[in-house]
């Protein structure tokens, strides 16, 4: 016993350092928690909200949808709620990230369909997919946006077309109206690059469907003298007279003298940028 005793007295110091080291970890765990615990824990709506808006004036994107983010899902019901969702889908616009301003006006469009800010949100769908960060460096690459792939330009078309029409008295609308012009005449433009493409090719069949859409789907486009002329040197190709006949009539009475027969398909280089739109 006397033995045992001993053993236990001299084991104390040890015991007591492994426990004062326990207590020194655990106290800084403590502080480290202490030192990441969210600052905005017990802040009312109308306090996250205001800080939101604060970080988009300066343009800290991140923070900004921090704090939406958690007004949204700590408070749901309300009209911060409602407000917070309209802005979530701006800043994702502003950090360049479509998909998710996307997300944020779809999930407020079947939440809130008949929400006083339903027209903002229809123009800024709109605004997700014509202004693309791609396109800003149109500029700089001289890429005519006619080139790019016609789905997003189709979607914004689509977008501002419902804005137009549902909230024709919208102070978006104006603008939206601007836009889906210069949308049509570019989405036809598009048809028209891929008839070239197929004529160039050697694809005359092909061609001449795709400039007869344009001419048929976009009447009025300034491009539909290109298409026409397509379709006469395709039906060409092909010795199908009467068709060059007939779609060379056509772009006579409509264009007469056009530059496409002294110049043929080459167009000069588009003068386009898109930073005029921003």
């Amino acid at each position: 016993m006397a033995v045992h005793a001993s053993v236990c007295l001299k084991s104390l110091p040890r015991l007591a350092r492994i426990t004062s080291a326990c207590l020194f970890v655990t106290l800084v765990a403590g502080c480290s928690l202490t030192n990441t615990a969210d600052p905005t824990a017990g802040w009312t709506a109308q306090q996250l909200y205001t800080q939101a808006k604060s970080d988009m004036s300066g343009g800290s994107w991140t923070d900004a949808r921090k704090n939406l983010q958690a007004l949204e899902a700590r408070y749901p019901f309300g009209v911060y709620a409602q407000q917070a969702l309209i802005d979530e889908a701006y800043v994702d616009w502003k950090d360049d990230e479509p998909e998710q301003a996307r997300s944020a006006i779809d999930r407020f469009m079947q939440q809130y369909p008949n929400h006083s800010g339903t027209d903002y949100m229809l123009y800024l769908k709109g605004m997700i997919t014509f202004t693309p960060p791609s396109a800003i460096l149109s500029n700089i690459t001289r890429q005519d946006p006619s080139e790019r792939d016609p789905k997003g330009l189709r979607e914004s078309y689509e977008a501002f077309n419902e804005l137009i029409k549902r909230y024709p008295d919208s102070r978006y609308t104006p603008d939206a109206r601007k836009r889906a012009a210069w949308l049509v005449n570019t989405i036809a433009e598009n048809e028209v690059h891929v008839a070239e493409y197929y004529y160039k090719r050697g694809a005359y069949v092909a061609a001449a469907n795709r400039a007869q859409k344009v001419v048929t789907d976009f009447q009025g486009a300034p491009i539909v003298q290109k298409a026409l002329y397509i379709m006469v040197i395709s039906y060409n190709k092909l010795h199908l007279d009467k068709l060059r006949d007939d779609a060379k009539r056509v772009l006579d009475k409509n264009f007469p003298n056009s530059k496409y027969y002294k110049q043929g398909l080459d167009d000069p280089e588009s003068a386009w940028n898109p930073l005029n739109w921003l």
